[in-house]
């Protein structure tokens, strides 16, 4: 399905908001409608890219990442979106950056170990060294610019003035966590884990399966507890957006 003659970059975003961020900087762009999904081809910073809205949850994404290896032949993908902060010292406005992903809820036991994935031999997927470096040092440039980027009253308003970068376990499932109970359960079970989401440990399993690199990074949205709905949507709309796009367009840029 792709023209170019150039494999594209995949860039996911879980949000409609992320989306739309980094949509006006498409050059050349054209889109193409497959299984219900609006993939965005073009350029950005010279580079041939693919943009996609992967949809919520496991499968979906990792329908969306199969669809972009095997019809767009992506040659990485990079997966961004919100996350729920994990452990403490993760609070709402940082960034983390994965380093390992895991499926919190994959439990076949006790025909296989808690957490791996049956007939894999593992539990743990690593994200692309290079990529991960990339990111984390794009996303650093971003909050070391934090107001000029967002404005002083944003910064303030969502106390970002100690916002800070994170790399490690991101864990992923099909549920959001939305108390402390929840969150409380899951630390106890993954203490080394950083953050909670929905898509990113698929995207790490397709991935490794079609042998392809990935990334993910996450803007901690939420401390995964009983205030997790509290201005979630104008955090992803003035804050989670607005550092997806920096994010994305300096590692690009800087990217040869």
């Amino acid at each position: 399905m792709v023209a170019s003659a150039r494999a594209p970059l995949a860039i996911v975003s879980a949000m409609h908001q992320e989306l739309r961020a980094l949509l006006p900087s498409l050059q050349h762009a054209r889109s193409v409608e497959c299984a219900g999904r609006r993939f965005h081809l073009g350029e950005l910073h010279g580079h041939p890219v693919v943009l996609v809205l992967s949809g919520i949850g496991k499968v979906a994404a990792a329908t969306t990442a199969t669809l972009l290896i095997h019809a767009f032949e992506a040659r990485a993908l990079v997966f961004t979106g919100v996350a729920g902060g994990l452990r403490e010292g993760v609070n709402v406005g940082d960034v983390v950056v994965a380093r390992q992903l895991l499926q919190h809820d994959m439990d076949a036991s006790p025909l296989f170990p808690r957490f791996e994935v049956p007939l894999s031999g593992r539990s743990h997927f690593d994200a692309d060294t290079g990529l991960a470096d990339a990111l984390a040092a794009a996303a650093q440039r971003c909050l070391d610019g934090s107001e000029a980027l967002l404005g002083a009253a944003t910064v303030h308003g969502f106390r970002l003035e100690q916002a800070r970068l994170h790399g490690g376990l991101i864990v992923s499932g099909d549920r959001f966590v939305s108390s402390a109970t929840q969150s409380g359960e899951l630390h106890a079970l993954l203490p080394d884990a950083l953050a909670v989401e929905m898509e990113g440990a698929a995207v790490a399993q397709v991935c490794a399966e079609f042998g392809k690199p990935f990334a993910v990074l996450r803007c901690i949205s939420d401390r995964a507890d009983d205030t997790a709905h509290v201005d979630f949507t104008r955090f992803i709309e003035v804050v989670a957006s607005a550092y997806t796009a920096a994010i994305v367009n300096d590692w690009l840029q800087r990217t040869a």
